[in-house]
């Protein structure tokens, strides 16, 4: 595993590191075998470990406690993510702080986070999701500085859009937060046009979230792939998105090297960028935390594989179904 620096907090965190949706509240999640998981990627060097008080009503903030106690001779930075009051995702330009982040609703959620893990403090507390219209109301900001004066966090960040990358360069300019998250994959590869230029001037680490496309990069997808009543991938995966996702990720299989699967691809496509201080893969299985952490160790594509796949943006814009 190899590490790199969370922006101006100077933390060596790896470059993978451990997204925690999909063991909170995605159907098929076994409480065990997320455990085993979890304490397998600790095992290869894994140290992030990204949650949200969202992943199943703070679940998935228990699992990273249990984690953090079983592992007590180690170093693991945990980060995890306040939700909007109104529980609207994502934003939209027309909701105030008040609406989503009033003083007292962060404090409400900080506590809470921390009841859920049973820890004394997180290292890096979110906004789960963000508009840089709200940095005109500084309360918000303000009562995290406040949280993180009296020792209960450690640093601050921000979760953005989906396929809004510039929505968060304001923050970023602004100085007030350490770290930004953000969509970044083979598809959406949108945030080096202005966010990842200003993250490197600011000193503003990133975490790379949905580096799968939500599932349709690991090359597992077809035109007619259905999950379980209940589950938000049939809302995303409308056949207005799968049917269209599917037929690039099978332009895409024909780049593959010999020997290599398409998850790699897509991880160690990220990895090339260096504005990127780690990616959050979600991972529920042991044999997945394996073959991902493996990437770190192979470190970026070749050059020539880096070119053929800049081809593959895709720029999408929000829509009713895109969450």
């Amino acid at each position: 595993m190899k590490y790199r620096n969370l922006g101006k907090t100077n933390w060596q965190i790896s470059e993978i590191g451990y997204g925690m949706w999909g063991m909170g509240s995605w159907t098929g999640s076994d409480d065990k075998e997320s455990s085993l998981a979890l304490q397998t990627a600790v095992n290869m060097g894994c140290n992030f470990f990204d949650t949200a008080w969202a992943y199943g009503r703070g679940k998935s903030e228990g699992l990273l406690g249990e984690l953090i106690r079983a592992n007590k001779g180690k170093k693991l930075f945990t980060a995890t993510k306040i939700p909007p009051k109104n529980f609207q995702w994502p934003a939209r330009r027309e909701y105030t702080l008040d609406d989503c982040y009033p003083p007292d609703h962060i404090k409400k959620y900080v506590e809470s986070s921390l009841k859920n893990s049973g820890l004394d403090s997180f290292d890096l507390m979110q906004f789960h999701t963000w508009e840089d219209l709200w940095l005109k109301d500084e309360r918000g900001i303000r009562k995290m500085i406040d949280l993180k004066e009296q020792g209960l966090i450690h640093a601050i960040g921000i979760s953005i859009n989906r396929w809004e990358p510039w929505n968060g360069v304001k923050a970023v300019r602004s100085g007030l937060i350490d770290s930004i998250q953000v969509i970044y994959n083979i598809f959406d590869q949108n945030p080096e046009d202005e966010l990842f230029p200003a993250c490197r001037e600011m000193n503003v680490g990133v975490i790379a979230r949905v580096p799968f496309d939500e599932g349709s990069l690991t090359g597992t997808l077809t035109k007619t792939s259905k999950w379980p009543e209940g589950d938000w991938r049939n809302t995303y995966f409308v056949a207005e998105n799968l049917i269209p996702t599917v037929e690039r990720v099978n332009a895409l299989k024909k780049l593959l090297p010999e020997g290599m699967i398409m998850p790699e691809m897509a991880l160690r496509f990220i990895l090339g960028e260096p504005a990127v201080s780690t990616i959050i893969p979600g991972m529920r299985k042991p044999e997945h935390v394996k073959l991902n952490l493996k990437t770190s160790d192979d470190g970026p594509l070749k050059p020539e594989l880096m070119q053929e796949l800049e081809k593959y943006r895709w720029d999408r814009e929000p829509n009713e179904w895109s969450q």
